[in-house]
């Protein structure tokens, strides 16, 4: 190599020419980095071709505008809760249907809903399945004017072919998402023959509105090969009487299926036993490939007689087969589990006089959550009310399972009373009606028992208060004896003896009663529902008043024992009437204060509720006593005869060959079991 740079050396000094960075080494391994490099290109360009996919031709895209979507059911259809004799824009509602009925949000309207219907594998049909708490915080909507949310829990309507006009919505919107089978379940008890017939006249009216879908090509009609709306005929009474063999869409045949329904003279009511057998017979359309939407449509005017053992299985059967349950049923009675239903005899041929006849109806919470007391100036009992809701149970089942219950009544007049007179035959004789759009911030809490006894054990308050009821609820008070004549004083003071005989067994029920409350009225304030705050509030008011005026009562006939003197001789009856004064001292005075504090709390707090309107009748009656004379024993004075010529002339009697027909009383027949 030293050879070599020396004569490249000599040589550049011979020819003038100077090195460069390329003479010596330097040219091999630029050399071999383009060999290298070319060698990668070549190999890069073999592989695409080899991996490449094949070229296929361009593909040339067309668009066109799309075509509005097809509105919904629920902007075709419209529903009402009265009878519209005439379908469409030609109903009485008229133009009003095609108002948005888009429900808006409401964050202080707050429901405690259970677990949405899903479809749950049982490895058996008594197999516990486990749901999660309900949320305490989901949210509803707030409820249009012709348009009802679901998990609300109750709607009040008139008639039942109001409520089935809502149903026919529920069933077309479900139609239009898939096909559906709904299991028509009717009570056979005698008091709902008439509103069975006239479910069935109403059953061509639901299948008529169906048939204008169907001719109008709807989607939801189309998009099935098979019958979309399948139906099932069943009733109950003591035992479950499927009348429908196979599930059909001939409306004959569902019509025939009805009028066979023969009533059940028991009087035994297993309606949740019905239910849960019904979800498990067809939740198998649920499941299969091609699936079948399950409803089930309850016709009732009772609570059910298997309630406390077959509720938790109804619900849970239904969320299996992810039926909601939609019930047609009656409201129930406020704080009480009995209500009276009018019966008129049917036969003309006999005693047309109206019976009452106890029913059970209620209660609509799942415990009693109002004392019952006697008002203590003597008039009569509380008379029934309206509670707002339908029967706890029934309205449970709805409400877990995504349904709606109806309440019917067909007296329902929100603002006045209803007289026992004016009651419709069969129906239940309740006093006051309430605005729904009230009633709805005073929801019972439709939870299971286990949760409904966690609930108490976190709030002393709510715990007294379902404890006192249920004292009351067992143990009604009686009245205290107001007059008392005085024909001699060892006659006086008898009576007087007496009626401390009477208070004497009352205090100690009253007493008991408000140290149960007492108990829970440090956690008063830590209620935030307005349905447990009011009825804390009216019951301690109630107790409160109750105490105040047996004490006072108590204090005025010990009065009375002492002496008095009528200040007119012609006097001979003591009377006990209602003052606003108080007459025991300042103790009962202050007690008397708290009682008006807690009834008037209620009555301004809660206006336009059950708790308000006894409240109001609770302090319409003074707590204080006062005695006050009179001659009521005096003969009363004899009648003046009539002056000659001014009175009507007597018909004549009848001659001795003239016929006396006297009408022939008709017979009376005892109420059967309804």
């Amino acid at each position: 190599m030293s050879l070599t740079r020396a004569l490249r050396r000599r040589w550049q000094h011979l020819t003038g020419q100077q090195e460069t960075p390329l003479d010596g080494d330097t040219p091999a391994w630029i050399l071999s980095l383009v060999f290298h490099l070319v060698v990668i290109v070549l190999l890069s360009e073999i592989l695409k071709l080899q991996f490449a996919p094949p070229v296929e031709p361009p593909v040339v895209v067309v668009t066109v505008p799309l075509e509005a979507e097809e509105p919904q059911l629920a902007k075709e259809f419209f529903f009402s809760y009265e009878d519209q004799e005439e379908i469409g824009s030609d109903s009485e509602l008229g133009e009003t249907i095609a108002d948005s009925l888009a429900p808006v949000e409401e964050e202080s309207d707050i429901s405690e809903l259970e677990v949405p219907p899903q479809l749950i594998d049982l490895v058996s049909d008594d197999a516990p399945v486990v749901f999660s708490e309900p949320s305490e915080t989901t949210e509803a909507l707030e409820e249009h004017e012709h348009r009802t949310v679901k998990g609300r829990g109750t709607v009040g309507v008139s008639g039942a072919p109001g409520a089935i006009d809502r149903i026919t919505q529920e069933i077309l919107d479900s139609l239009n998402r898939q096909k559906t089978l709904v299991v028509w379940l009717f009570d056979s008890s005698v008091s709902l023959s008439a509103q069975r017939a006239q479910i069935n006249e109403r059953i061509d009216r639901i299948y008529e509105e169906l048939g204008v879908i169907e001719e109008r090509e709807h989607r939801a009609f189309a998009q099935h090969d098979d019958a979309p709306l399948l139906s099932v005929i069943a009733s109950f009474g003591e035992d479950l009487d499927i009348l429908t063999r196979d599930p059909t869409a001939d409306v004959g045949k569902i019509k025939e299926a009805i009028g066979r329904i023969e009533n059940d003279d028991t009087g035994v009511e297993n309606v949740f036993t019905a239910v849960t057998r019904l979800a498990k017979r067809y939740r198998g359309y649920a499941r299969r490939k091609d699936p079948r939407k399950v409803m089930l449509v309850m016709f009732t005017d009772e609570a059910g007689d298997d309630a406390a053992e077959m509720l938790d299985p109804a619900v849970l059967a239904c969320q299996s087969a992810a039926a909601p349950v939609y019930v047609v049923g009656i409201p129930a009675p406020f704080g009480r589990d009995q209500v009276e239903v009018k019966w008129i005899d049917p036969d003309p041929d006999f005693d047309q006089t109206p019976q009452w006849a106890p029913v059970t109806q209620g209660p609509e919470s799942l415990a009693p959550e109002r004392i019952r007391i006697a008002f203590a100036t003597g008039q009569r009992r509380e008379e029934p009310l309206d509670s707002g809701f339908g029967p706890f149970a029934l309205t449970r089942l709805s409400v877990a399972t995504g349904g709606i219950y109806f309440a019917v009544h067909p007296n329902r007049h929100v603002g006045r009373p209803v007289s026992r007179r004016e009651t419709v035959h069969l129906s239940a004789y309740l006093k006051y009606f309430f605005d729904p759009d009230v009633m709805r911030r005073y929801r019972p809490d439709y939870v299971s028992a286990a949760q409904y006894r966690r609930s108490l054990n976190k709030n002393k308050a709510k715990l007294s208060l379902v404890r006192a009821a249920q004292l009351s609820w067992l143990e009604p008070m009686v009245e205290p004896r107001l007059e008392f004549p005085k024909r001699s004083e060892a006659q006086f003071a008898e009576l007087l003896t007496e009626a401390q005989k009477q208070a004497a067994k009352l205090t100690p029920k009253i007493d008991r009663l408000y140290q149960v409350l007492k108990e829970g009225e440090k956690a008063r304030d830590q209620i935030d529902r307005p349905r447990w705050q009011a009825g804390y509030d009216l019951a301690m008011g109630r107790a409160m008043a109750a105490k105040v005026r047996t004490v006072g009562y108590n204090v005025m006939l010990a009065k009375a024992k002492r002496g008095m003197k009528f200040s007119r001789q012609e006097n001979d009856t003591w009377i006990l009437e209602a003052s606003d004064e108080i007459h025991a001292g300042s103790s009962l005075e202050k007690a008397a204060e708290r009682a008006l504090m807690y009834l008037t709390r209620v009555k301004e707090s809660h206006p336009g509720t059950p708790w308000a309107l006894l409240a109001e009748q609770e302090l319409r009656n003074p707590l204080g006593w006062v005695w006050t004379e009179h001659d009521k024993m005096k003969p009363p004075p004899p009648r003046r005869p009539r002056p000659p010529g001014n009175a009507n002339p007597r018909p004549r009697p009848p001659r001795d060959d003239q016929p006396r027909s006297i009408p022939k009383p008709k017979p009376k027949r005892p109420v059967p079991k309804i």
